[in-house]
Formats: structure tokens, C-alpha cells, sequence
């Protein structure tokens, strides 16, 4: 065996034995059972709060109604008041107290819970969907937070611990990197040349270092096994009421810290819900843009032809259609009998066959316009190739793809097809002499500015003008910035495509609101 060979073995060997001790310090540091105990409606001695319980609650993991919890908790010790004016408990509001704007001795997480109130609350209070974030990174950075200030209270009580030991950690880091070391030797050796080195070097190293990271976090401490039995008690002293699952938030004012607790241990469902410190729904977001708090319904046009886009494109996008169009009748009339002949037993792999010259015709046509309109893409070619398919399977002396190809001229749903793409056609030339007009002006309200899949294409930006509590989303270019969730905006837009030609910023988004990007004063681009 080589020096090589001996290499790339050792190297493998290095991973077997990582994978091994891996598993064995999983199992090692795996959490223990916890044992609950009997029925009881006292906290005991100084209690954990909520968002602490809502920790030991997920067995070690998450902290998914820590923050819901933790409004209860304040609502029941008298910083926050929550009313339900009406039956429906999603119209409940939420006001801050006196002794919640003058609050200071309050852990982190509850100090971030209220100053996010108190950042969506007016002096006559907000809806309790109002608390929710417009936006899903500002969302995930909060409750990003939070978790580490339960953490850090839960392992300074003395309930919680790092799975792995840094010295564990450490040495799993360590011997990682090794089979890399062995590989890119090898490779060195063997001149596969230093990119190649570099890639065996890295990939399996890499992808312990993933598995580790997946698996870092917390794991209980007895004396924290100990506090989730006690909890484990309360929460089927909870359970036992059979209403107490359906109680809205207003009910913390009977309930007391029960809510806060029932919520954190997953007893509540209805308030857990309400109280959202998510992205929210997408479609309908309350503002408060005008003076008064209403909900905003969001309509995203998502197959509104020509959104977002600018003039040269829409000519761009009219000459596909129209190329496609022209394609199909130039295809329909000089098509002839004699370009087709019907398959047989004796000769079933003819490439003649009526059905795949008819949907070959089509597919080439499309591929016309494709082109043309800038959308060929890695997989165009495969798929071109799989619609010829069911054509290439019809065969025979008769039958609708045969009578098909001996028509003279186009067949109708030739003429459908015609008709569309010329209308489209039609239709992008009428949107692009519309965007020769002069651009129309409007202020308001940015309520939310989400990604489309495609990150090259225009964004959507969901604005409140103040007026109305439907608005229809507009089509804010990719490359621009300065466009933040929360701030007062002054756009200058196209009503046909729907696209924000530029944008002047009167208000930025305060550090209390939810934003996407960093905004600062003055004249954003777009």
C-alpha cells in the first residue's frame, strides 16, 4: 500500500472514530427523565417566571411562548393592562400602565417584552395584533435575544448547562480538522493539485462541524430536572379545567399569573396565539398610519403580467409574445401532409410520427419566445424535451394528432394559443406607452417588504396610504435601499407595472419598529 492509500485510510478511520465518540457523548449527555409530580396549584418558593418555565417546559430546547408568557406575567404584576371590548378576543388591545413606563428592575427578556409594547402602543393602547413583527428577520433577531436572556437566567439558577463541556467541544473541533489534514496530503501527493487538496481538506470537516453545531445547545441539570417536575404538576392541576385552554387574554385579570404560566406550559392555546412575537400574517397588518389603529388587508399580484417592470422590458416581453404568436401561424400554414408518416408495427421508432411533429412545431415556438424574453434557464432545454413527450407516443393512420397535422392551417387550439400570446403581446406594448406618462406621487406607511424567490426580481413593498384598509402591493426593484418596515415614504410609482420609480424618505423607522434594512435620512434609491 502507497503512502497515499495509507493516507486516505487513515483519514477514513479518523471519521469512523469521530462519528463513534460523537455518539457515545450524545448518548453521555443526553437530558434525563422527568418525573412529574402530583397535581398542584402552587408555585412554590421563589418561582421560576414563565419564560424560565416555557424553557424547562421544551425540554431544554426552544422558548416558543417564552415571550407570549412573559406579557401575562407583566399583565398579572400590573405594568401592562390587556381589555377585550368585545366577545372576539383577537380585538383585545393592549395598553401599557403607568408603572410599566416607569418600570426598571425587570429581567432582560421581560425588558425587551415591554419596551416592544410599549414601541406599538399609543397613549389609547394597540391591538394585540399590532404586537407582532412586519418583518421575519426582525423577528427571528428578537426572539433570537430572548432566548439567550432565559438561557442565561436558567443556567444562573442553576437549571441548565451547555450539553457539551468546551473541553468536549473543544477536542470533537480538533479532531474534526484531522481527516481533512490526511485527505489534502494525499491529494498533494498523489498531484490531484492544491484546489483539490483544499476541497478534501475542507468537506469533511465541514461536515462534522455541522453535525456538532446541530447538537450544541442546553441540557438539564438535576436540580433542573427537579423544577420541571414540580412545573409538570402545575400544568395538570391546569389541565383538570376544561376551560381553561379557550381563555383570552383579558382573562389574566382573573386568572392572575395562571395565564402566564398555563401559557408558558402550552395548557393555553387561544392565548399563546393572540399574543404572536412572529413575522405575522403576511396579509393583513395593523396600522396605525392616519392616527387610529385599523387592519390593513395586503393583496400581492404575483401573476399580474409586466409587474415591476420598465419600459425596455416590456418591449422586450411584447416581442417574445409576439414572436411566439407569429412562430405558431407561420408553423400552422406551412405545415404539409407529406412532413408526417403513421407509425406502424414495423416502424414504431419513426421520428415522423404526426403527435411529435405537431408538439415539436409548438415547443420550438415557445423556446422563440423564451429566448427572446431573457428566461432560458439551465433546465429550459429538459423540459422543452419532456413536452414533446406525449406527442411522441401517438401514432396510427387516424386519430386527433394525425387529422391535426393534415389540417390545413392552424388547428384551434393553434388559434388559442395565437390569440393569447398576441393579446400579451398587445398588452405589454399598451403598458409601456402607459409608462411614457408622467410618473403619479403618493405618501404613506411601509407596511411590510418581502423577498420573492427569484432575488433578482422587483420585491414587494405593501404601503399604507392612510385611506383605505385594502392596498395592493407595489414592485420595489431588487438593487434598491433606503426602503425600511416603518418608515413614512413619498414614492414615485408607475399604476401600470406597479413599480417604485424613486423613493424620499420623510420618516425613518425608529429603532422600536421592525425593519429590513437600515434606513438614514434622505433620499433613498430606487
Amino acid at each position: 500500500m502507497s503512502h497515499t492509500d495509507q493516507l486516505y485510510w487513515g483519514g477514513a478511520a479518523l471519521i469512523v472514530l469521530w462519528l463513534l465518540l460523537f455518539g457515545l457523548s450524545l448518548l453521555a449527555t443526553r437530558n434525563g427523565t422527568v418525573t412529574p409530580a402530583p397535581a398542584t396549584q402552587e408555585f412554590g418558593p421563589d418561582p421560576e417566571s414563565p419564560a424560565v418555565v416555557s424553557f424547562l417546559g421544551n425540554n431544554w430546547r426552544g422558548v416558543g411562548s417564552a415571550a407570549a408568557a412573559t406579557l401575562l406575567d407583566l399583565a398579572a404584576r400590573g405594568y401592562i393592562e390587556l381589555r377585550q371590548p368585545a366577545d372576539d378576543p383577537a380585538a383585545s388591545t393592549v395598553h401599557v400602565t403607568d408603572e410599566g413606563r416607569a418600570a426598571q428592575d425587570l429581567r432582560p427578556y421581560e425588558g425587551r417584552v415591554l419596551e416592544r409594547v410599549i414601541s406599538r402602543t399609543t397613549e389609547g393602547g394597540a391591538p394585540i395584533g399590532a404586537i407582532a413583527f412586519r418583518d421575519a428577520k426582525r423577528a427571528a433577531a428578537f426572539n433570537a435575544e430572548l432566548r439567550k436572556d432565559i438561557v442565561a437566567e436558567a443556567r444562573l439558577r442553576g437549571l441548565s448547562r451547555s450539553r457539551f463541556a468546551s473541553w468536549l467541544a473543544g477536542g470533537l473541533m480538533l479532531l474534526a480538522c484531522a481527516p481533512g489534514v490526511l485527505f489534502g496530503l494525499a491529494a498533494l501527493m498523489g498531484h490531484h493539485g492544491v484546489r483539490a487538496a483544499f476541497v478534501v481538506c475542507v468537506l469533511p470537516a465541514s461536515a462534522m462541524f455541522w453535525l456538532l453545531a446541530k447538537v450544541l445547545g442546553e441540557r438539564a441539570t438535576p436540580r433542573g430536572l427537579e423544577r420541571a417536575g414540580h412545573w409538570a404538576g402545575l400544568r395538570a392541576w391546569l389541565t383538570a379545567h376544561e376551560d381553561f385552554a379557550r381563555l383570552p387574554p383579558a382573562a389574566v385579570a382573573v386568572w392572575d399569573r395562571y395565564l402566564a404560566y398555563g401559557t408558558a406550559l402550552g395548557v393555553t392555546s387561544l392565548a399563546g396565539r393572540l399574543l404572536g412575537f412572529d413575522a405575522g400574517d403576511r396579509r393583513r397588518v395593523w396600522s396605525s398610519y392616519g392616527g387610529t389603529w385599523r387592519p390593513v388587508r395586503i393583496r400581492y399580484p404575483r401573476l399580474l403580467p409586466g409587474f415591476g417592470a420598465s419600459k425596455g422590458r416590456l418591449l422586450q416581453l411584447a416581442g417574445a409574445a409576439a414572436l411566439v404568436a407569429a412562430a405558431l401561424i407561420a408553423f400552422g400554414v406551412l405545415r404539409q401532409p407529406d412532413w408526417t408518416i403513421a407509425a406502424d408495427a414495423h416502424d414504431g421508432g419513426t421520428l415522423r410520427r404526426p403527435g411529435l411533429i405537431l408538439s415539436a412545431g409548438w415547443v420550438v415556438s415557445v423556446l422563440l419566445g423564451v429566448i427572446v424574453a431573457g428566461k432560458f434557464r439551465r433546465w429550459t432545454l429538459f423540459l422543452a424535451f419532456l413536452a414533446t413527450m406525449p406527442g411522441n407516443f401517438a401514432s396510427g393512420t387516424h386519430g386527433w394528432w394525425h387529422d391535426a397535422a393534415a389540417q390545413d392551417g392552424p388547428v384551434p387550439v393553434e388559434w388559442a394559443a395565437i390569440v393569447v400570446f398576441g393579446a400579451l403581446a398587445v398588452y405589454f406594448v399598451v403598458l409601456a406607452c402607459l409608462e411614457l406618462r408622467a410618473p403619479h406621487t403618493i405618501t404613506g406607511e411601509v407596511l411590510r417588504v418581502e423577498w420573492r424567490k427569484d432575488r433578482r426580481a422587483a420585491r414587494f413593498l405593501a404601503l399604507d396610504e392612510g385611506g383605505t384598509d385594502l392596498t395592493t402591493a407595489w414592485a420595489l426593484p431588487a438593487a434598491s435601499r433606503g426602503i425600511a418596515t416603518g418608515a413614512q415614504v413619498r414614492l414615485t410609482v408607475s399604476r401600470g407595472t406597479r413599480t417604485v420609480r424613486s423613493a424620499e424618505l420623510i420618516r425613518a423607522a425608529l429603532w422600536e419598529g421592525d425593519w429590513s434594512e437600515a434606513s438614514a435620512p434622505g433620499r433613498a434609491t430606487a
